[in-house]
């Protein structure tokens, strides 16, 4: 699956969400690299030119930019600001207040969200001094005014309330909604709660910190507009989604919610609002788990201008690892979050994925939250905010909160213990997500291939899930997190200037190639951050490691050549020139490379750059090539090895435009060291020539998978191209490889302006690639200049990827248009080609038993009690019922649905939704700003149905993941047409009262499973709870154990 070319984008139509426009091509500029094939040494050769480099040099100069291109470029990077110096804010925010404590349940001591939470995190961060590091904020109560962004007027009047309500009366409206309980502090709690995030919004926003984190309680993400629902009662990361909007003036807000259970309360507030970006990844187990809603599944996207900006990742089973999230943010979450640009990221932050708690039954790990956390720092600024919600095993989640602060503060992310690859389940999920999102998100093009039989290789299914029976919690493993003197180690040495050219003063591998890096690195004060570390020669042990004897001798005999004969030896190579210097300063280079190296491994330093020249990837074995004598990064990887007495698992990453050929081929049978290449390869015409860089080179005998090679077949390759073939390809190759040691081949002759790669990488983009490489291998991770020719370019480009090895959080990146067509197929490609041997690549569309349940609708069938007993005087209520989280009246006879890419649907269905169970009872109140009637409408969502399980007797009805692709019409909203507003007061008299025996009910739910809607309906309204709680009657304790928070 080649491209002929790569100046063609799709020609899909697809809704225009931020009028990109594609960069002019400029083609005055062509390849200038060589163009010659040969490798080794030429025994008589004579000295001559290859073609393309005679068609750009005449009479030994190099052809300049024209003054035109020269102006682009400089107005090009006039907008770039690398002097952030004075204006990034530091320092992480962090809110915890003793008084979040003063509320628990009062007729249940065992209630899972307790004050004993907030204390094990306290425990843990004083135990690992995180306290003291970070910039206290003081608690706040949320105004009303503020908490009314989100909920009703009188649903907080309601719950003001309870501040003066007796343990019976709290009871008794307590048991109005799904898995709550109150305390006379709950409100109170809830205010500060909402209060302790808008402070940190005020001072993320107001540039007095970087980012933060707000370690609350009650949790909120399920909390609706007048509704209290799973241990919630204000929803906090929605109140500040709409304060950051309505006091900071932001346009874009991402939310991510991590929690193991669905956010519905917050899916609800903006599925039809497109400033809000909302990603939800939670368990659901095809409904089976609360809040047991089909809204929860991936088919719902959102509603009319909010179509598209509702993400949900459902997980199908239990047991998920940091593989099956970490999958889900690369093929999902980041490409959408950088095509949207958001200003600012809110995280729901529940840590009852991790392992050993007792309602998620997941098997992520603190090191995988870290993890995520940092793919998080890199959007929208740095400007993250992480709000706690649930977490239930103490342990896990004391240690989860840690791991995730660690990151904020600008710790390395731990190495993932276990990194394994996303399970079967996941990757079916994964990609029915990439399908529903296909038509709203250009970046979505081709995301999830099909995997066709003739490349399905045993082992596919690598984590099947286990046996059924009891889930038994895994150990967490301890995390360690490394003390460093100095963070990022700068190796350079002026006397690497001493190789020239002595025939040609405008060859483009100039000296002043590292000069004007320097400079430019001192005059930022990012020099001044790093810490300096001295050059020394490599020595002959650790360039014998990677290259011959014979090649290391002839290379040192011309320090004692004579003019003539060195011009001679030069041209015995390709695209080689050689002075009396020159053995000097390559063998500094590789040995400045080696001492980078030692700092990182002994942890003197964490990561590093190294500004060194000339340039090593083309050198071979035995033969200098394309500017290159030693192998820099080689002669340091296997120092690195060396070093450890072992064979590290190393990854080298080479981004430099041209194919790092020599590199290859020295590890090419070595699968301690994965080698992945991007590069222009233009179907074996671009420099080194010849297939040695295509895709289908994958390595030999016992190396064979661990050489990557994604081959541009193209010019203009841009920032949106790079980064979709990191979070398509190489970072799930990265992460399931999981290396020790990362080692970049930082060439920037991709960047925007060099003339020799014709590419537009801008400098934002490489402190992207770097940041997300920086997650890998506990932070180790150095740069070693490799090519570049634009001395501008170069400056400003490795300028960026300094600010990111510094812990600066990268500059907002504008993607101008996206990935072109070409670049995709080249992506693709070697997707297929790699897919046999990294099971990360595996994302396929999967049909089977999971897929069926993409767009399950629920229809009504007559009743069937879940067991004998549970429908003991249950009646049916005739005309209306209304639907919870919509206040739509539904009728009960004829309800036309639709999913979110199917309009109408000819089955006679029901809406039964879980908010409906509390919402009645509260007299739907959600409905204020919902209220809609089928006559309005005449389509009823289903988004918002609860499952089999929860209604009993529901019929599942499948709705053809093929439709996904086909409608063009927008679904009908729960919220459009409203005519209808009923206040809570009113609720009751619009509903058969039905008599249940809910004693008896409960005790034969299980108790996973919502309150009946049914059941709900006969609570009294909100106000006539507040008027006659004295005197209504209890219905006892509650049976139904609080599914979630």
């Amino acid at each position: 699956m080649t491209s002929t070319g790569q100046d063609s984008t799709t020609t899909r139509q697809r809704r225009s969400r931020h009028n990109p426009h594609s960069p002019p091509h400029d083609s005055s500029v062509t390849s200038v690299r060589p163009q010659t094939s040969k490798r080794g040494v030429k025994k008589g050769a004579v000295l001559r030119s290859s073609p393309n480099l005679a068609e750009v040099k005449k009479k030994g100069r190099m052809k300049k930019l024209s003054q035109a291109a020269e102006q682009d470029l400089v107005v090009g990077l006039q907008g770039l600001d690398l002097n952030r110096e004075a204006r990034t804010p530091s320092g992480t925010g962090l809110v915890f207040d003793e008084q979040l404590n003063e509320f628990h349940c009062l007729w249940d001591d065992s209630f899972p969200e307790g004050p004993e939470r907030l204390h094990a995190i306290k425990e843990q961060l004083i135990q690992e001094g995180l306290l003291d590091r970070c910039v206290s904020f003081q608690a706040r109560f949320a105004e009303k005014e503020e908490l009314m962004l989100v909920h009703s007027l009188e649903y907080i009047d309601l719950m003001e309330t309870t501040q003066y309500m007796n343990e019976g009366e709290l009871r008794v409206l307590a048991d109005t909604y799904d898995s709550v309980y109150l305390h006379p502090n709950s409100y109170t709690c809830a205010c500060l709660a909402s209060g302790s995030v808008l402070r940190l919004v005020d001072a993320v926003l107001g540039a007095e910190i970087r980012n933060g984190m707000a370690i609350i309680r009650p949790p909120g993400h399920h909390a609706q507009h007048s509704l209290m629902d799973g241990y919630c009662m204000f929803n906090h990361v929605a109140v500040a989604a709409r304060y950051a909007q309505q006091k900071h003036d932001i346009q874009r807000v991402l939310i991510v919610d991590w929690d193991v259970h669905h956010g519905q309360g917050t899916q609800f507030t903006f599925d039809q609002d497109p400033s809000v970006l909302y990603f939800s990844i939670h368990r659901y187990e095809q409904g089976r788990f609360w809040p047991h809603l089909t809204a929860s599944n991936w088919s719902t996207t959102g509603f009319g201008q909010g179509q598209g900006y509702t993400i949900n990742v459902p997980w199908n089973q239990v047991g998920m690892r940091d593989a099956d999230y970490i999958t889900a943010f690369l093929h999902v979450l980041l490409p959408v979050s950088l095509e949207f640009q958001p200003q600012l990221v809110l995280v729901a932050a529940g840590f009852d994925a991790l392992q050993g708690d007792p309602k998620g039954e997941m098997a992520a790990t603190p090191a995988g939250f870290a993890q995520l956390t940092h793919l998080l720092m890199g959007l929208a600024g740095g400007k993250l905010i992480l709000s706690l919600e649930g977490g239930y095993n103490l342990r896990s989640l004391a240690e989860g909160v840690s791991a995730s602060l660690h990151t904020l503060l600008g710790d390395p992310c731990p190495m993932l213990e276990f990194p394994g690859t996303p399970c079967p389940s996941a990757q079916a999920s994964i990609s029915y997500v990439l399908e529903a999102l296909e038509p709203f998100w250009k970046v979505f093009v081709r995301s999830a291939e099909t995997l066709e039989e003739e490349d399905t290789v045993e082992g596919d299914n690598v984590e099947e899930k286990e046996e059924e029976g009891p889930w038994q919690p895994p150990e967490l493993p301890i995390l360690t997190w490394p003390v460093l003197q100095a963070r990022t180690g700068l190796v350079y040495d002026q006397q690497m200037m001493d190789h020239y050219n002595l025939w040609d003063n405008h060859h483009p591998e100039t000296p002043q190639r590292i000069q004007r890096i320097m400079h430019r690195l001192e005059e930022l004060g990012l020099a001044g951050r790093c810490l300096a570390l001295p050059a020394r020669p490599a020595t002959d042990a650790e360039l014998l490691a990677c290259h011959s004897a014979e090649h290391v001798d002839r290379l040192r005999a011309t320090e004692k050549m004579k003019i003539r004969e060195l011009h001679r030896e030069g041209a015995n190579y390709d695209s080689i020139y050689i002075c009396p210097s020159t053995f000097t300063c390559a063998q500094l280079a590789a040995g400045a490379a080696c001492r980078l190296v030692e700092a990182v491994l002994a942890g003197e330093v964490l990561n590093g750059i190294a500004v060194v020249r000339p340039p090593g990837h083309h050198a071979e074995r035995d033969a200098a090539c394309g500017f290159c004598f030693f192998n820099s990064v080689a002669v340091a990887a296997r120092h690195a090895q060396a070093v450890s007495g072992r064979a590290l698992r190393i990854l080298i990453v080479d981004w430099d435009v041209h194919h790092g050929n020599g590199t290859q081929h020295i590890f090419e049978e070595d699968p301690s060291v994965l080698y992945i290449s991007l590069h222009r390869y233009d179907h074996g015409t671009f420099f080194p020539m010849g297939d040695e860089g295509a895709s289908s080179q994958i390595g030999q005998a016992a190396g064979t998978g661990f050489t990557v090679n994604v081959a541009w077949n193209g010019p203009r390759l841009g920032d949106a191209d790079y980064l979709v073939a990191w979070h398509r390809l190489v970072l799930p190759i990265a992460y399931e490889f999981n290396p020790e040691l990362v080692l970049v081949s930082a060439g920037f002759d991709a960047a925007r302006g060099d003339p020799l790669g014709s590419c537009q990488v801008s400098p934002e983009g490489y402190a992207h690639l770097t940041h997300l490489l920086m997650g890998l291998a506990n932070g180790r991770i150095i740069l070693i200049l490799e090519g570049g020719y634009n001395l501008t370019s170069i400056s400003e480009s490795m300028a960026a990827c300094t600010h990111s090895l510094l812990g600066d959080p990268p500059p907002l990146l504008t993607l101008l248009r996206p990935p072109l067509s070409g670049a995709l197929a080249s992506v693709t490609e070697t997707i297929q080609v790699h897919r046999r041997y990294w099971c990360s690549l595996r994302v396929t569309k999967v049909k089977g038993k999971e897929g069926p349940s993409s767009s399950k609708l629920i229809t009504k069938k007559a009743p069937q009690p879940a067991n004998p007993g549970s429908a003991k005087g249950m009646t049916m209520p005739e005309g209306n019922i209304l639907e919870a989280g919509t206040g739509k009246a539904t009728s009960a006879t004829s309800v036309k649905e639709s999913t979110p890419r199917q309009t109408t649907s000819e089955t006679a269905v029901m809406e039964l939704t879980q908010d409906q169970s509390s919402e009645t009872a509260m007299g739907g109140a959600a409905g204020l700003n919902q209220a809609t009637s089928e006559a309005a409408t005449g389509d009823a969502t289903l988004d918002q149905t609860t499952s089999e399980e929860a209604v009993g007797g529901a019929e599942l009805v499948q709705s053809p993941p093929a439709s996904c692709a086909d409608s063009q019409t927008p679904p009908a909203s729960p919220m459009q047409g409203a005519t209808t507003q009923i206040s809570p007061s009113k609720l009751t008299g619009n509903l058969r009262t039905l008599e249940l025996d809910k004693a008896q009910d409960r005790t034969q739910l299980s108790p996973m499973l919502p309150k009946s809607p049914l059941e709900a309906a006969q609570a009294p309204g909100p106000q006539a709870l507040t008027k006659h709680l004295a005197k209504s009657g209890h219905s006892g304790q509650k049976s139904d154990t609080p599914p979630t928070q």
